[in-house]
């Protein structure tokens, strides 16, 4: 039995797809929340039960592991310590974790939850004989639900001239849902790659302001950016800060347009074939499909 955590998500939607394009054969069962849209899970031929209930509830993990064999946790990092040990306690065999390459932010606010998650997880682990792989993204696109690159699109949509942190130099690696969806599926069904780490990431680093100029591109429009030096950045971030009374914190994400965001996939390359699509034709699907949205609201 596989359980999955956020098959209707992002990413776990391409998972899915993925599934039904192998014939996955194995009985799958997945946890949903109330809330959730299960239309796609409920239309599907694979052997899927749904469990519905709240991950912050052990005990209803606990019930959920019930004769699992391997699990596959896709939705938030924060409950990775209480699957992990409710996989241990069931004797499951085989967890998959996908965590964040925020982890490696030099910003404590960014990165400290998650390495003393990690740390705990991998501790629990090495007293167990669960067999454990972790997948870190980057940042996540592909669709206007993404709540990441959805913002800078938008933004570029909406000003004609728009600011860049010291140049816009610093780079990123966005990794499209789908070749993460893809990527679940490999792991899965790839032994080389139980008891390894895999950061997964797009196919070539890109700096921000090359990064805006061609999202300006896919929307067919001209917009001109500006640098703005990090001390500026943050003086104006701070005072926001101040003036809100601290309800309007974006100092740290000021802070981190300043840092590199790029990280390398070779190893998930040599080891189960990870090969992302180029940054133009996912960013051109993503695009295409806010339009879309955009123009259905217009049009009602």
């Amino acid at each position: 039995m596989l359980l999955v955590t956020g098959m209707t998500g992002h990413s776990g939607r391409y998972f899915l797809e993925r599934l039904e394009k192998e014939n996955y054969e194995g009985p799958i069962r997945c946890i949903v929340r109330p809330t959730s849209d299960i239309k796609a899970l409920e239309a599907s031929k694979l052997n899927i039960e749904f469990v519905t209930g709240n991950l912050e509830d052990v005990k209803f993990i606990s019930e959920a592991m019930e004769g699992v064999t391997t699990v596959l946790s896709i939705y938030r990092i924060v409950y990775s310590i209480d699957i992990i040990e409710q996989a241990i306690a069931h004797n499951v065999e085989r967890v998959i974790l996908i965590h964040t390459c925020g982890m490696y932010s030099k910003y404590k606010s960014a990165s400290e939850g998650y390495l003393k998650i990690e740390k705990k997880v991998k501790e629990l682990v090495a007293e167990s004989e669960l067999q454990l792989t972790i997948l870190r993204p980057t940042m996540i696109y592909g669709n206007p639900i993404d709540n990441n690159v959805i913002k800078f699109i938008k933004m570029v949509d909406k000003f004609r001239f728009f600011p860049v942190i010291d140049g816009g130099a610093s780079l990123l690696q966005p990794v499209h849902a789908q070749d993460l969806g893809n990527a679940y599926y490999d792991v899965l069904t790839n032994s080389n790659t139980i008891g390894k780490n895999y950061d997964l990431s797009g196919d070539e680093p890109i700096t921000i302001i090359a990064f805006l100029q061609l999202i300006a591109e896919l929307l067919g429009k001209k917009r001109s950016f500006f640098s703005v030096p990090m001390g500026i950045g943050v003086f104006m971030a701070r005072a926001l800060k101040t003036f809100t009374i601290g309800k309007v914190d974006y100092v740290e994400k000021v802070l981190r347009l300043g840092e590199d965001r790029s990280r390398s996939h070779e190893k998930a390359t040599q080891d189960f074939g990870f090969m992302p699509m180029p940054l133009k034709e996912g960013l051109k699907r993503e695009i295409d499909l806010y339009l879309k949205a955009k123009k259905e609201v217009a049009n009602r």
